[in-house]
């Protein structure tokens, strides 16, 4: 890892494994420190391991719980001062089918972690921080939240919410606050290896570009949109697909 200190503070949520990690690493590479969370205690351990202990904190607890959205944001002002980024990447997929049959339970469940969470830790970082000093927020939305996604709708309904509350806050927010989304396509992790595995050929066929994406693919764009070369973007959704979007209408 750098041994530059940019003096810049992320918290990046669901960041144990995965795209999370992706971007926490992105952001320790060129200097930040970062405050990570996660389900697991000992998943969290790991990743701060291979982070750098003096560059990464980790805040285990359910996305959806105010009291450890609060105890994040605090770990963050205890163990570095400030809380300059946002990254809003915990989520959740646990059904697969039609939406008619879909158990209103579960739906409510799928909002509260990929929505609900995403605009508590926004609120809880404004008040500790960014109100006063700035900050720049990227909420991880998908190209499911683009268009219909059959199967998986919820899902897919709940990350067109999260492109939609991106718009809120970064009107909201402004000029203080940037807020921008990134929506990926199909990204190599275990989350979504239902979506690949045992028949990724087939699956990397819809991609212009000839591969599904990967962690640092997605952790590049977020570390973009957390830096002063994106200082005049806010509000917008950058799409990180491999070029699946280019096959639409065909």
């Amino acid at each position: 890892m750098t041994t530059q200190d940019s003096g810049k503070v992320a918290l990046v949520t669901g960041a144990s494994r995965g795209i999370g990690y992706g971007i926490a690493e992105a952001l320790v590479a060129r200097g930040d420190r970062v405050v990570i969370t996660g389900r697991t205690e000992e998943a969290l351990k790991e990743a701060v391991e291979r982070l750098g202990a003096d560059r990464a904190v980790g805040v285990a607890g359910k996305a959806h719980d105010e009291a450890h959205q609060a105890v994040a944001v605090e770990r963050a002002m205890e163990a570095f001062g400030r809380v300059d980024y946002l990254v809003n990447n915990a989520g959740t997929n646990p059904v697969f089918g039609p939406i008619a049959e879909l158990d209103l339970a579960v739906a409510r469940k799928v909002f509260e972690t990929n929505v609900i969470s995403a605009l508590g830790f926004a609120q809880q970082t404004w008040k500790a921080w960014q109100k006063e000093n700035g900050g720049a927020i990227v909420n991880i939305a998908s190209v499911a939240g683009l268009g219909a996604s059959p199967f998986v709708g919820a899902y897919g309904i709940s990350k067109a919410a999260m492109v939609n509350l991106t718009l809120q806050l970064a009107h909201e927010l402004a000029p203080g606050v940037r807020v921008n989304a990134i929506a990926p396509a199909v990204v190599k992790t275990r989350f979504a290896a239902a979506l690949y595995e045992g028949r990724e050929e087939e699956a990397v066929a819809s991609y212009p570009l000839g591969r599904l994406g990967v962690p640092e693919d997605i952790g590049g764009a977020a570390a973009f949109l957390l830096s002063d070369a994106a200082g005049w973007v806010t509000g917008q959704t950058l799409v990180v697909d491999g070029g699946l979007f280019l096959n639409a209408g065909v």
